[in-house]
């Protein structure tokens, strides 16, 4: 499998970015490193990213954006066309910079396009806004992926690309074969989806181009370990990960607020493997007979197998 953990995890205000990147390598199981930009960047020399990345073995998916303050009204669907452009240019930043690095894709959460209030945003001129943005950053360079990582809410009460639904669309009015989703498990959650049924629609369309995995309640983005609150929709979720062949990277997107990072990550990667063998041990086959029969009863057949 291929694994990466939440750089920030690692950081601190006396942590450069170089020196996270040697403790991540000190961790048995991961092999990659997603980084934020510009935010890990700023000040970072890319030579010297470069050596710090090949000593500790990590290979760099790519760059995910993280739009500052500046942006705090919108980002690819500001009203003010400057600043549009602005969020544009750091996409296409991003792209050339993920290529340098020798990465695959760069990943956009739009944290900012949406709106609080009703009456407050025209809803059409921001979603086509959205898809010609999004149609400029793809063309950039074919050869790197453009994924969209939707969020339902937070920071803003309604995001204009919220769901699976929102975002399958965007990819279609975009219509570029290298614009896909990353799907995050706790953003799932927050929407009420059932995570699996999500990664299935973007599979199905070939389109699932990142997994962020965590947990939570479904109220926040909690950013909890590893199957540690919803542990049957957890292993539904990765049984569908398997069934469609994903190869991936699955990227923990947890925050040990409290917790060390390192031994939190460790556990987040213990529990993955465990889960992983639990499909293995019940048996690919097995569960799909099951959910074949489209019988509640039977599917618990599933549960008392894993705690057998």
């Amino acid at each position: 499998m291929k694994l990466a953990t939440r750089i920030n995890s690692f950081l601190d205000k006396n942590t450069t970015v170089l020196a996270a990147l040697d403790r991540m390598g000190k961790i048995d199981g991961l092999t990659h490193v997603e980084l934020n930009y510009p935010e890990h960047l700023i000040g970072c020399n890319l030579a010297e990213l470069k050596k710090a990345l090949h000593r500790n073995n990590l290979a760099v998916n790519g760059l995910a954006l993280r739009f500052c303050e500046r942006f705090i009204n919108g980002e690819l669907g500001h009203a003010d066309p400057a600043l549009a452009q602005e969020a544009n240019e750091l996409c296409f930043q991003a792209v050339d910079i993920t290529k340098e690095l020798g990465g695959s894709q760069i990943t956009i959460w739009l944290a900012y396009d949406g709106f609080d209030y009703p009456f407050q945003l025209d809803y059409a001129r921001a979603w086509k806004q959205v898809v010609n943005a999004v149609r400029e950053i793809a063309d950039r360079d074919p050869a790197v992926n453009i994924s969209i990582e939707c969020k339902p809410y937070d920071p803003r009460v309604f995001s204009l690309v919220g769901d699976i639904g929102t975002t399958l669309l965007l990819i279609g009015d975009v219509d570029r074969p290298n614009v896909g989703v990353t799907l995050d498990y706790c953003h799932m959650r927050m929407k009420h989806e059932n995570p699996a049924y999500s990664l299935v629609l973007a599979a199905e369309k070939k389109r699932l181009f990142g997994v962020h995995l965590n947990d939570g309640y479904g109220y926040r983005d909690d950013g909890l370990m590893v199957g540690t609150v919803s542990f049957l929709q957890t292993l539904e979720f990765l049984y569908y990960l398997k069934k469609h062949r994903y190869d991936g990277v699955i990227y923990f997107d947890t925050f040990p607020v409290r917790e060390g990072a390192e031994a939190e990550c460790e556990t987040n990667i213990q529990l993955l493997q465990r889960m992983m063998r639990l499909l293995d041990r019940v048996g690919m086959d097995t569960i799909e007979v099951i959910v074949s029969q489209n019988d509640a009863v039977a599917a618990q057949q599933i549960l008392l197998k894993c705690l057998a």
